[in-house]
C-alpha cells in the first residue's frame, strides 16, 4: 500500500498525457522508472521488471505536477477561519451575515463579498448595526477593499467616515495585520493548505503574500514542510533589505532545511481592480466620467523598481489588470531588459498583446477570473475597446501563459483554472467569448513549472514531480476537469498525495 512520504521507483501502468508525451512511439500504457529524484526511463508497460517502490498506476493518466502561479499563501490558508461571504446578494444580506459570524481573537472576518454585482452600497450604519461593537471586517473578494465597521476601524486607527470602506493600499495594510497570526497557527494552516493543493495535483505555487516571506519559509522548511516546491515574492517595501541582503530569483532561502523554498521575484501592483473599479483603463468607468481607475506606482517608479531589482538578478511579477497599465507595465519592461511575467493581464489593448512574446514577457493569468467577472466585464467594461482576458490571443502571439489562482480570490484549485481556460463557462451558462479558449494541451502546459513555453515534461532526466489521474486530462470536457481526481502526487518522486 503506497503511503505519503514513500519514495517511489516505478510508476506502473499510465497512460502519459500532456507535455513529453509526443515523443513517445504510442499511446501506452507504459512503466515510469525513477531514480534520484528524476525520471530514469520510461517503457512499455511490463517489459522492464518493476523495482523499488512502486506506485500501481492502474490504468491512469500521467502528467507533469501542476503549479498555481499566483498564490496569496497566508490569506489563502486562514480563509478555512473565515466566513464566506461570495454567496452575499446584498450590503444588507453581507452584514447579517457578519452579525452571526464567529468572533476569534475578539473579532469577527469575513472574506469573498463581490459588491459590484449588489443593488444596495456598503455603510457604516448598516454594519453597524448588525455587528455592534466587536470589530468586524469584511474582505472584497478581489482583495483590494475592505468593509470595516467603526470598531474595526478605531482598532485600526481610522476615522469613521459614515462608509467604512477602505481600498487600495489601505486595505492591504488590513489584510497585512489580519494575517499576522501567531506562527504556530499559521504554520499549521499552510501546511493543511499544501496538502489540500498535493490532492489537487499540485507541486508547486509562487506565494504573493504581502510580507518578508523568506523567514516564514526557512522556519517551515526546519520544522518539515516537504509538500510543495515554493517561490516567494518580494514586494518594494522590502526590496531595500532583499537588495543589502544579496537575494537573487532562484536562490534557496537561507536558513532553509530543504531546496523547497526559494526566492522569486519583485512583485510590484501598479493598479487597482475591475471588482473595485479601480483598474487603470483608457476609457471611463461607467456613470463616473472621471474615473479611469487608478495607477498606484507611476511608470517612472516602475521603471526604477524593476531597474534596481533587475542589477540585482531579480525577476519581476508585475501586476497589471486594466489596459493603461498593462501598457506601462511592458513599457517598463522593454526599458529595463527586465524578466519575469505581467499578473492578471485582464484588459490588454491590441496593439499590445504581441509585445508580451516580443519582449519575453510572461503572462500570469487566472482564467477563474475570467468566469467570476464575465458579466462585470460585460457591463463595467463595456466602453473599454481593449480585449479583455485575451487568453487565445496572448497564445497565438507566442506569449508564455502560466495559469493560476490569485488564492483567495478563487480557489487554489488548478483543474478548475484549466476548465474555464479550455471552456469559458460554467454552472451550465453559454461559453463567454469562446474565441479566447485555450485547447487543453496549452491550458495543461500552461499549468505547469514554466509555462506553455517552457513547461515541464515527463522524459527521461527531467523532474519526478508527477500527477496520476484518473482520466485523460485533454479529452475530459468542463465537469469532468473540474472533478478531476488525483490518484497520486508525486514531488521529486516522493508521494505528498495517494487517493
Amino acid at each position: 500500500m503506497t503511503a505519503v512520504g514513500e519514495s517511489i521507483a516505478t510508476i506502473t501502468d499510465v497512460r502519459i498525457a500532456g507535455p513529453g508525451s509526443e515523443f513517445l512511439p504510442d499511446d501506452g500504457p507504459f512503466d515510469v522508472f525513477l531514480e534520484g529524484g528524476l525520471i530514469a526511463d520510461i517503457a512499455p508497460r511490463g517489459a522492464l521488471p518493476a523495482r523499488g517502490a512502486v506506485l500501481a498506476g492502474d490504468g491512469g493518466w500521467l502528467v507533469p505536477g501542476l503549479w498555481d502561479h499566483h498564490v496569496h499563501t497566508m490569506q489563502w490558508a486562514l480563509v478555512s477561519q473565515r466566513t464566506p461571504l461570495g454567496h452575499a446578494t446584498s450590503a444588507a444580506h453581507a452584514a447579517s451575515l457578519m452579525g452571526d459570524a464567529v468572533v476569534l481573537d475578539g473579532r469577527r472576518v469575513g472574506t469573498g463579498f463581490r459588491d459590484a454585482f449588489w443593488e444596495d452600497r456598503p455603510t457604516l450604519a448598516l454594519l453597524d448595526t448588525a455587528t455592534g461593537d466587536t470589530p468586524t471586517y469584511l474582505i472584497n473578494a478581489d482583495v483590494h477593499s475592505v468593509w470595516l465597521n467603526t470598531a474595526a476601524l478605531r482598532r485600526e486607527g481610522f476615522e469613521p467616515d459614515g462608509i467604512g470602506i477602505l481600498r487600495e493600499e489601505p486595505a492591504f495594510e488590513i489584510s497585512r495585520r489580519l494575517n499576522a497570526v501567531d506562527a504556530a497557527t499559521g504554520d499549521r494552516l499552510v501546511r493543511q493548505m499544501a496538502t489540500d493543493a498535493a490532492a489537487r495535483g499540485v507541486v508547486g505555487l509562487v506565494d504573493l503574500d504581502m510580507a518578508w516571506n523568506e523567514e516564514a519559509w526557512a522556519r517551515r522548511t526546519r520544522d518539515g514542510f516537504d509538500t510543495l516546491r515554493v517561490e516567494f515574492g518580494i514586494y518594494p517595501d522590502h526590496l531595500a533589505r532583499a537588495l543589502a541582503e544579496g537575494l537573487q530569483t532562484g536562490e534557496v532561502a537561507r536558513g532553509a532545511a530543504s531546496d523547497l523554498a526559494r526566492v522569486g521575484p519583485l512583485k510590484v501592483i501598479t493598479d487597482g481592480s475591475l471588482g473595485t473599479r479601480t483598474a487603470a483603463c483608457s476609457h471611463a468607468y461607467p456613470g463616473d466620467p472621471r474615473n479611469h481607475g487608478v495607477l498606484t506606482v507611476s511608470p517612472e517608479s516602475l521603471v526604477e523598481l524593476m531597474t534596481a531589482a533587475t542589477a540585482a538578478g531579480l525577476e519581476c511579477a508585475i501586476h497589471a489588470i486594466g489596459d493603461i497599465a498593462n501598457s506601462n507595465a511592458l513599457d517598463a519592461y522593454a526599458l529595463t531588459q527586465a524578466t519575469g511575467t505581467i499578473e492578471h493581464a485582464q484588459l490588454v489593448a491590441h496593439a499590445d498583446i504581441p509585445r508580451f512574446a516580443r519582449l519575453g514577457v510572461g503572462a500570469s493569468v487566472q482564467p477563474e477570473h475570467a468566469i467570476d467577472d464575465r458579466d462585470l466585464t460585460d457591463t463595467i467594461w463595456a466602453g473599454q475597446t481593449a480585449q479583455p482576458y485575451p487568453l487565445a490571443a496572448l497564445a497565438a502571439a507566442g506569449a508564455n501563459l502560466l495559469l493560476g489562482s490569485d488564492a483567495p480570490v478563487s480557489r487554489l484549485d488548478p483543474w478548475a483554472a484549466i476548465a474555464s481556460a479550455v471552456f469559458r463557462t460554467r454552472d451550465d451558462r453559454d461559453a463567454w467569448q469562446p474565441e479566447q479558449a485555450l485547447n487543453a494541451a496549452v491550458a495543461l502546459a500552461a499549468s505547469t513549472r514554466g509555462g506553455s513555453a517552457a513547461p515541464a515534461v515527463i522524459a527521461p532526466g527531467a523532474v519526478a514531480d508527477l500527477v496520476v489521474c484518473e482520466a485523460d486530462p485533454l479529452a475530459a470536457d468542463e465537469r469532468a476537469l473540474r472533478g478531476m481526481r488525483v490518484a497520486a502526487t508525486l514531488l521529486g518522486g516522493r508521494v505528498t498525495h495517494v487517493a
